[in-house]
């Protein structure tokens, strides 16, 4: 049996139609005819399972994937993997196969936070925000990584410009923009709030980040109602 076959197997010993039915509509990017409907901590499961097959190789390589649950178990497999140089290789292979929101944002390697590796993670993140736009997956996934690991203790104001200059017409990219901005407005409010104030993004970005902003519970009641006053 091929590790394909072994995995595959795998996934259909664990689906879940109802799943299936439920998840197909959060994922509209994605024909629903190549989900399976397996949940993720059975996704998780098989990924760590199968990441020490010898054959593991051959199935990262096999690229475009028959099955979204095999993208969810490639992405997961990737996030395992713990040498940063062979994980971004990998990741570059992946990216442009990815089609939805979910297999991108759920692939978040451990490797990356690594101290070591974090200048070296800063410039991969700024060469995958610089991809072109159409490349709608490549672009989401380093703006996910800059907000996962550049907002805290190393965080810089270049970063907000950075994602202040995407300007796209796709709705998951721009989702994406704004969910970073929120999270910036409640990590580092002070330097994030005026590119709020001088309505630098693009007018729905800049209402999305206001409102994913009010709905969180790190900015205070008094940042929300000026926040608010600031809707287009």
């Amino acid at each position: 049996m091929t590790i394909i076959n072994e995995i595959q197997k795998e996934l259909f010993a664990k689906q879940d139609l109802k799943f299936k039915e439920f998840h197909s509509k959060l994922i509209p990017t994605t024909d629903e005819k190549s989900i399976i409907g397996v949940r993720t901590p059975d996704l998780r499961s098989i990924a760590k399972k199968i990441a020490s097959h010898p054959d593991i190789e051959k199935f990262l390589s096999m690229l475009p994937h028959e099955y979204y649950d095999e993208n969810q178990v490639h992405a997961f497999i990737l996030s395992l993997i713990k040498d940063y140089d062979d994980c971004v290789s990998h990741i570059d292979a992946f990216l442009p196969f990815i089609d939805n929101w979910a297999t991108c944002d759920q692939m978040r390697p451990k490797v990356f936070a690594k101290k070591q590796y974090r200048e070296r993670l800063l410039k991969d993140v700024e060469r995958w925000i610089n991809a072109p736009v159409t490349n709608v997956y490549t672009v989401r996934f380093g703006i996910e990584t800059l907000m996962s690991f550049f907002l805290d203790e190393n965080f810089n104001p270049k970063f907000l410009k950075w994602v202040s200059k995407i300007r796209s017409e796709e709705y998951y990219l721009n989702m994406m923009v704004a969910w970073f901005f929120a999270t910036a407005l409640a990590k580092q409010y002070e330097a994030t709030l005026p590119f709020i104030e001088k309505h630098v993004l693009a007018p729905w970005t800049h209402n999305k980040t206001i409102q994913k902003a009010v709905e969180s519970y790190r900015i205070t009641d008094e940042q929300k109602t000026y926040l608010k006053t600031l809707k287009l």
